[in-house]
């Protein structure tokens, strides 16, 4: 019992000879202000010195982590899920891409180095991470990002999110998921967007709508060709035929015979 006394008096005896060194608090509290530039009054010194006892390190780390901004995060919005094909099974080990249009939903620009990544359930990816640029506020882009399905058939589930260049998420989920199975079309019409010269991406769609128009169109001007060369061809044979034939006899008039 007496030795826990001893100890708690020693302790605090220790701790006054650690004051006692600077027991001038305006000292102490000039001292403040200069490692602070002179940029607190002597009545906000005085506060964090006896919030700590009058210990001018321990004072100075206390303004730190108090007067330290916060900083804001990234804020990002998905607007939309583009990927060409969007719905459709792939088949088994398949290469295919999957594309997002992203949008800087918050009031601050982008930090350089943000980057978008595999967050957890099934990982398709055949890249680490995808670099996003800096987008002011308002700004949106269209991310594509590479995969590859599985070789077993079956529904897979993905989560995607948004880091800062320190590690940090922001913004919205990327949750999707994707069906493959044997006969999947998803990589073929994918491959047929970009013979087609439409890419992969927002754009894709469009250019696969209309070259299907256009293969309607020129099925259709193709039958018609074929009907109006059937149509040549029935004429060219009863032609000569018609021609063959001796004129008709004419009939003569009994009124003007009699």
């Amino acid at each position: 019992m007496d030795v826990d006394v001893d100890n708690e008096f020693d302790g605090e005896l220790l701790n006054q000879f650690r004051t006692l060194g600077t027991t001038d608090r305006d000292v102490l509290i000039a001292e403040f202000q200069a490692v602070l530039g002179n940029t607190l009054n002597p009545e906000s010194c005085a506060f964090f010195l006896d919030m700590n006892d009058w210990n001018l390190q321990n004072a100075v780390c206390s303004y730190y982590d108090l007067e330290q901004p916060v900083a804001t995060l990234p804020s990002m919005k998905v607007l939309e899920d583009i990927t060409t094909g969007n719905g459709e099974a792939v088949a088994p080990n398949t290469c295919f891409v999957k594309s997002w249009r992203l949008k800087n939903s918050g009031n601050e620009s982008w930090p350089p180095g943000c980057q978008l990544r595999y967050y957890s359930g099934d990982n398709l990816s055949t890249v680490e991470r995808k670099l996003v640029p800096v987008l002011s506020p308002g700004e949106s882009v269209e991310l594509n990002v590479e995969m590859k399905s599985p070789l077993a058939p079956g529904h897979y589930h993905c989560v995607w999110r948004m880091f800062t260049p320190t590690g940090t998420l922001f913004g919205d989920v990327i949750q999707w998921s994707i069906v493959v199975a044997e006969g999947g079309l998803l990589g073929i019409t994918q491959q047929l967007a970009r013979i087609s010269g439409g890419g992969i991406g927002s754009n894709a769609g469009e250019m696969m709508v209309s070259a299907k128009q256009q293969q309607q169109q020129q099925e259709t001007t193709a039958s018609m060709d074929q009907q109006q060369q059937q149509h040549v061809t029935l004429l060219s044979h009863f032609i000569p035929a018609l021609e063959a034939q001796p004129p008709p006899t004419a009939i003569e008039d009994d009124t003007e015979m009699s």
